[in-house]
């Protein structure tokens, strides 16, 4: 089984300078069609205490040749038995944007099913359970590219500015349909998040109000509230250091409860 895992770690999530003596190893999670490189200079302003891993979805970049999921259940299956062989010991952060928060958030339920160590930390950021019907993203299985890609730039779903030409727009768009599918295939069973979740989201989000960021507290036992930024679905990309100050607050904050 260690043997089988190795290339997991390498191909699942990727790492810039990675420092096994940061005292927290923080998991990030893109958005839908989102990839790992998309958050390399996110992810390079996080604190020097956070040892930074990406998560890299089949169907993109250097995963080109693998056929992107567009199902949840064997997602999350496959995922996290590469995230599980990521953890070492250190206590650590799960972050999630759009897409990217609901499988951070079943991975954090998933742990507490598997018996492994719990996040110190679930942050959400764009995403809330139960926001969009299933029917609605489940559609996009009968859309051209075309019109898929004009849904995505209706609801914001595309960090502004983005142009694609043909060829690139040809690569990216079965992940970002496999993405979408994946999510509506998704069956909100309403489970209980295990750790502390903190929310974030941009003021002006198309897909979500900060109400919504609010629905976390059903969820959790200990939830910190939501913080709002001025922005869009993208609104981390244009704020990212003041949510790496408010994610490094939390974790401060978290360690003098223990």
């Amino acid at each position: 089984m260690g043997v089988s895992r190795q290339p997991l770690r390498r191909r699942w999530f990727t790492t810039s300078g990675a420092d096994p003596n940061a005292p927290y190893q923080v998991f990030l999670f893109p958005h839908a069609g989102g990839t790992a490189s998309m958050y390399q200079a996110w992810a390079a302003t996080l604190p020097s205490s956070m040892d930074v891993r990406t998560l890299q979805l089949p169907g993109r970049q250097e995963r080109l040749d693998e056929e992107p999921f567009c199902d949840v259940t064997p997602l999350l299956e496959a995922l996290q038995e590469a995230f599980e062989a990521e953890l070492d010991g250190r206590p650590y952060l799960l972050f999630g944007h759009s897409f990217g928060g609901l499988l951070a958030y079943r991975l954090s339920v998933a742990a507490e099913d598997a018996g492994i160590p719990l996040p110190t930390l679930l942050a959400v950021s764009g995403w809330a359970p139960g926001l969009r019907s299933s029917e609605e993203l489940e559609a996009v299985a009968g859309m051209s590219d075309d019109a898929l890609l004009a849904r995505v730039a209706e609801l914001g779903l595309m960090p502004e500015g983005t142009t694609l030409d043909p060829a690139t727009l040809s690569t990216i768009m079965p992940a970002m349909r496999g993405d979408f599918l994946a999510a509506g295939s998704v069956k909100n069973d309403g489970a209980m998040v295990p750790c502390p979740v903190a929310a974030y989201c941009g003021t002006t989000d198309p897909i979500l109000r900060p109400q919504d960021m609010a629905g976390w507290a059903e969820l959790s036992t200990d939830f910190l509230g939501v913080t709002e930024f001025p922005g869009g679905h993208f609104y981390h990309f244009d704020h990212a250091a003041a949510v790496h100050h408010g994610l490094d607050r939390q974790l401060r904050r978290l360690a003098t409860q223990v």
